[in-house]
């Protein structure tokens, strides 16, 4: 039994496209007889706030999702994240780098969709002291990346198959000192026991990353299953300029939690339109491989 988790980053309520990932990632692990963990991701103090991860759990709790064992919150993981980064780097694998964001989107190639949008092209990989003194003394900070051999990893996802992308030096550190989302959701996920991680389909191509990174800290492999997102008419992803896509916004329009969770299992193929399905119904009726694999487009205002 693998156990399952969800982990929002209390940034912004959660749209309906998260409370959906949030359903089938509950439905995922309840099905197999499994624990759901909940995590919230607030490791980054300028984007993180408790009043919104506090809302989060309420709608969560209100579509019916509950979970096991306490709520963990990733900025009381530090020391664990701090360890994890401390013996790659006594390891010798890791390096400083000082390249801006811009600057890595300018510069870096991802051949045949093989690597991540943004994969790092290796600019500060092979300085000499020298040259890293004269960027420190220039003013500039630096990250903490990942010295990776370049290798591809596949891995398996539970509704998209073989997974394969090319692991770049990935950010362990970033230049405020805050660990990176990949060292820390992999340091956490083994912490908290998690088998399986259920997630937007966005992450696709950090799975083969955060695989790669865990087999290097001797970390148990976990399997992955990602959702397809909800898209806007248009073709992008949800955002809250696409009409009332919040839980509080469909209540604010006099729709229930109930009726919510409702439309959310017609999008998975769960439900009947307009049919009162509790989260138990869901759950005799819910079979991974009948999951759609084709993004679902919000068409409602």
């Amino acid at each position: 039994m693998a156990v399952g988790r969800f982990a929002p980053t209390p940034s912004g309520a959660l749209h309906v496209g998260n409370l959906r990932t949030a359903i089938v990632a509950w439905l995922f692990a309840r099905s197999s007889g499994s624990a759901f963990r909940l995590r919230v991701d607030d490791l980054d103090p300028t984007t993180s706030r408790d009043d919104v991860a506090a809302a989060q759990l309420d709608d969560l709790r209100a579509l019916g999702l509950d979970w096991d064992g306490p709520i963990v919150h990733q900025r009381d993981r530090t020391e664990a994240h701090g360890a994890a980064i401390a013996e790659l780097v006594g390891r010798g694998l890791t390096y400083p780098c000082f390249c801006s964001r811009r600057e890595i989107l300018e510069a870096s190639v991802a051949p045949h969709g093989e690597a991540p949008e943004g994969a790092y092209p290796g600019t500060c990989r092979e300085l000499t002291g020298a040259e890293q003194a004269d960027r420190v003394a220039s003013g500039r900070r630096a990250a903490l990346r990942l010295r990776t051999d370049g290798r591809t990893v596949t891995v398996i996802d539970r509704l998209r198959g073989p997974v394969t992308a090319r692991v770049d030096d990935l950010v362990l550190r970033r230049v405020d000192g805050v660990p990176a989302y990949n060292l820390a959701v992999v340091v956490d996920d083994a912490v908290q026991g998690i088998g399986e991680v259920v997630r937007g389909d966005d992450l696709l191509l950090s799975s083969p990353r955060q695989a790669y990174l865990a087999d290097l800290l001797g970390l148990a492999e976990v399997g992955y299953a990602h959702v397809p997102l909800v898209l806007a008419p248009d073709g992008r992803r949800l955002a809250k300029r696409d009409g009332a896509v919040t839980l509080a916004d469909r209540r604010a329009r006099g729709e229930s939690p109930a009726q919510v969770r409702s439309m959310l299992a017609v999008s998975l193929g769960l439900a009947e339109p307009g049919e009162d399905v509790s989260m138990a119904a869901l759950l005799d009726r819910f079979d991974p491989d009948g999951l759609p694999t084709d993004p679902w487009i919000w068409q409602l205002t």
